[in-house]
């Protein structure tokens, strides 16, 4: 199967508002993309997020770009907390210095800073959209 992809304007949404309420100045969202994945043979990934290289930046004359994919048979279903951990997971790949390249997990991505960095963002009124079960 092909996978196809579309922009994601509500995780775009999302993520703006995540790294605004969190503090993540160095992660220029207007340089960061969001697009919705369907069809990807994955199994144990919900969201990946690509960096544009620096040869790639030299090449076309641009400044760093990050892609946040979310992969719709995964992210879709979930709920809007674990969408808003899923985009925090993301956010946390993205070094300080915002050149392309990225955080490896190793001591630096744990659930347990994932799980504390969303209590932090909740407390700050968490995210203003909410979860199509809370509507029901």
């Amino acid at each position: 199967m092909v996978i196809r992809y579309c922009p994601a304007t509500d995780v775009k949404s999302l993520l703006e508002e995540i790294a605004n309420k969190l503090g993540f100045s160095h992660v220029p969202v207007g340089q960061v993309l969001c697009l919705r994945s369907r069809g990807s043979m994955a199994t144990h990934t919900i969201a990946r997020i690509h960096g544009l290289s620096r040869v790639w930046q030299r090449a076309l004359g641009v400044k760093a770009h990050y892609v946040v994919e979310v992969i719709s048979e995964k992210y879709d279903s979930l709920t809007q907390e674990e969408k808003e951990k899923v985009i925090i997971h993301e956010l946390l790949h993205v070094p300080k210095s915002f050149r392309g390249g990225f955080r490896h997990h190793k001591g630096w991505i744990t659930s347990r800073r994932v799980t504390e960095l969303h209590q932090a963002l909740t407390k700050r009124g968490g995210s203003s959209r909410t979860s199509r079960w809370e509507n029901a």
